[in-house]
């Protein structure tokens, strides 16, 4: 080991350490707080008072009267396949086209979608507001899926773009030379061997449709009562700020299901996002 190495050393354990307490500081007390009363989370916020510990105040959050909790997570379950399902459909394709083209627009094509990436999403919300109720989609669930499936597009082909490109393209000639029309070749030979990009699409976008509380919270409005997952939770809340044995067991239903889908489904973000370094 050398002088430098072992001077980095600490500094890096140091920065892992804080980032650690960072991330994991906040799940802690959302965790412990959402089973303690309002004055075991005043007095000792960080404490764990096994003896006063309760279920009620998460069974309180279930059976809330401004919002069933149930109801919010199907219909953002229901938003999330949509989504996923109609990005595979069109980023599939169309990364599959850009990946194989040499041509020189077909390139700035690419360069188009990526430009999507830099544009903050709420600086579109307004505009898109009025786009919307031009075409008879405003305050709809219909509007809601198209604005995500564009906001997931340009993300999801890149992703595309980059694995396919790993794909020889002696398969498309053999598939070709076996009678096979581009879109066939396409979703019968290419489309399976990208699976580990498709996992990794739906994952990044189920996660991010999960948590979004911006888009549903404008584009469908209170008075609809239609609720994401966020905005119910927002909606069951929002007059009862001040009482934490109601915001953190809410906040405690919201994130619980993400966080164990993305413990669980880690290892197939980091492959899908690795595999064409490897594969290169």
């Amino acid at each position: 080991m050398t002088s430098e190495t072992r001077t980095k050393s600490p500094v890096r354990v140091a920065l892992l350490t804080l980032l650690f307490a960072v991330m994991t500081v906040p799940v802690y007390l959302l965790l412990v707080n959402s089973f303690k009363s309002q004055q075991d989370i005043q007095n000792s916020p960080f404490s764990l008072p096994f003896a006063r510990i309760s279920l009620d105040y998460l069974a309180a959050a279930v059976q809330s009267p401004q919002y069933n909790v149930l109801e919010s997570y199907g219909f953002t379950l229901v938003l999330v396949v949509a989504v996923d399902v109609l990005c595979i459909l069109f980023a599939g394709p169309a990364a599959y086209v850009i990946a194989r083209s040499l041509k020189r627009r077909t390139q700035f094509l690419l360069l188009f979608f990526l430009a999507g990436t830099f544009i903050p999403a709420s600086a579109l919300i307004v505009p898109l507001i009025y786009v919307l109720r031009a075409i008879g989609l405003g305050n709809t669930v219909t509007g809601l899926i198209l604005h995500d499936v564009a906001m997931t597009l340009p993300v999801s082909i890149f992703l595309f773009v980059g694995f396919i490109r790993t794909v020889p393209r002696d398969i498309d000639h053999a598939a070709a030379i076996d009678g096979a029309g581009r879109l066939r070749t396409y979703w019968q030979v290419i489309f399976p061997l990208t699976r580990p990009a498709v996992i990794t699409v739906l994952i990044l976008n189920s996660i991010g449709i999960w948590n979004d509380f911006i888009s549903p919270q404008i584009l469908l409005s209170p008075g609809s009562g239609t609720y994401t997952v966020t905005t119910a939770i927002y909606a069951g809340i929002s007059q009862y700020a001040t009482d934490m044995t109601k915001v953190f067991p809410n906040l405690l239903l919201a994130v619980a299901p993400v966080i164990i889908f993305f413990v669980y489904m880690q290892r197939h973000i980091i492959s899908g996002l690795t595999v064409g370094a490897l594969k290169g």
